[in-house]
């Protein structure tokens, strides 16, 4: 498939100071588009302004929330080159997402040419300061103007830019927890393990009830039990309890995480002991009382290795590690960033380089 381009006019201007760029709050230049028809499958994929595009109010997406998305970075590494970390897991990971919310799927060849030839164009935005990148964000919405519960027929893809600092405001300062025992995110049979819009939206008034009590994130339990720990707002999580690492099992209303499978990966290649299982908070808040609980960490695109301080629990906070990180979390943290700045070897080919 041809990718066209369209020039801008007048370029924006760029953030100067990378130590206020937070998240998500500058776009780069250009974006990518390509739309579907049924007739046409995928087609008319382009580099263009990012620009606002216009909808009509009668558009699926507004009504039905049929839309998915991805979250990936670029990082700028020692030798000023470009890495992508382990884009075809995204990939593979989107397109799984559309299978199961009635999206046609994409060629993934052109999401990667595509992204390669943004990222080269948009190579002077992706920030230089440790601890900083570039946000690759993925999405697919439903574009048919209709009104009537059925999946669509017309799609728009696209690809937008953002240079980000630290996920979190206080950065790698350990996260503060609190365990959801009423709201619920999703159930095994829902869309919990799909990247769709609507699991984000379902979790806003947890969060908003979170912050409010100086939480930085919710953990999630399980939809029928409230018994069984799933994952934190933006990220997998992980606990260190007597010696091993535990993460809660992958039963079909969780995400599986790029960052948690690459974490899973480094644990076993280095003599850890893992297991993927179900875990209840009664069983974690066991082993935070009786001292076996070590460590907890989340996983994720946006804040990579996040070190969990603190957990709330019916009124009552249990401190993990003294409120500070430990050390199977700085490794892992040291470890994927590494990889990813290129300061540490690559041995598992999980960086794609732009030249």
């Amino acid at each position: 498939m041809e990718i066209r381009f369209i020039k801008r006019n007048n370029l924006k201007v760029k953030p100067t100071d990378e130590s206020t760029l937070g998240f998500g709050k500058y776009f780069t230049d250009y974006m990518f588009t390509m739309r579907y028809a049924p007739k046409l499958g995928w087609h008319d994929a382009m580099i263009e302004p990012n620009e606002p595009i216009g909808f009509e109010l009668g558009a699926s997406i507004f009504h039905y929330a049929q839309g998915i998305f991805e979250g990936m970075k670029a990082f700028r590494d020692v030798n000023g080159e470009i890495n992508i970390f382990r884009p075809d897991e995204n990939w593979a990971r989107m397109n799984r997402s559309a299978e199961r919310m009635c999206i046609p799927k994409f060629p993934e060849y052109v999401a990667e040419e595509a992204l390669e030839k943004l990222l080269e164009l948009e190579k002077d935005w992706i920030p230089k300061t440790p601890g900083t990148a570039l946000y690759i964000r993925p999405v697919i919405i439903a574009t048919r103007v209709m009104l009537g519960v059925h999946s669509s027929t017309e799609y728009l893809f696209y690809i937008i830019l953002s240079p980000v600092g630290s996920y979190y405001a206080h950065g790698l300062e350990p996260t503060k927890l609190i365990v959801e025992d009423y709201y619920t995110r999703a159930t095994i049979g829902g869309t919990g393990e799909a990247k769709c819009l609507g699991n984000y939206a379902a979790s806003m008034k947890a969060g908003e009830v979170a912050e409010r009590k100086g939480f930085d994130q919710v953990l999630w339990l399980d939809a029928i039990e409230k018994k069984y720990i799933e994952e934190v707002g933006s990220m997998n999580i992980f606990f260190v309890i007597d010696g091993e690492v535990v993460t809660p099992a992958l039963v079909g209303s969780i995400l599986p995480g790029i960052t948690r499978k690459s974490v899973l990966h480094l644990l076993r290649e280095n003599g850890y002991k893992t297991s993927e299982r179900r875990i209840s908070i009664n069983e974690v808040i066991e082993a935070a009382e009786n001292g076996t609980l070590t460590e907890a960490f989340g996983t994720g695109t946006a804040a990579v290795i996040s070190p969990v301080g603190l957990i709330r629990y019916k009124d009552k906070d249990y401190t993990i590690h003294n409120g500070k990180m430990g050390k199977i979390t700085k490794w892992l943290y040291d470890s994927i960033t590494g990889i990813q700045y290129g300061t540490a070897e690559d041995k598992y080919n999980w960086i794609q380089k732009i030249k």
